[in-house]
């Protein structure tokens, strides 16, 4: 509803009020919800693994073995820059989206 309130551009005085009211609803609603964390790095790529149900052997592309995949997951290894780079390509998302929200990276 608040979509297609935004959406028709010019609005009634009774149609902003409207939109005030709703916006202080979810709002208030997102306030009491569990926040989502933020997750990114292997936990990030764990998560993209389990929702796309992919296997280790699935990302050897990337990794070149199996064992390095295994070693990354569990912690033994660490992201390499062209590993983040081949799996946003892969998994259609962003490289930032493998660090922390608030990092600064150059």
């Amino acid at each position: 509803m608040i979509d297609q309130l935004l959406d028709q551009g010019k609005l009634s005085q009774d149609e902003k009020d409207y939109l005030n009211v709703l916006g202080a609803l979810v709002y208030e609603y997102e306030q009491q919800q569990e926040p989502i964390p933020d997750i990114y790095g292997v936990e990030l790529l764990k998560s993209l693994i389990e929702d796309n149900e992919l296997r280790q052997k699935d990302l050897v592309s990337i990794f070149k073995t199996e064992s390095i995949v295994s070693d990354i997951l569990n912690g033994k290894r660490e992201l390499t820059k062209r590993h983040i780079e081949e799996l946003a390509k892969f998994f259609h998302v962003s490289t930032a989206v493998f660090f922390p929200r608030n990092s600064i990276r150059k």
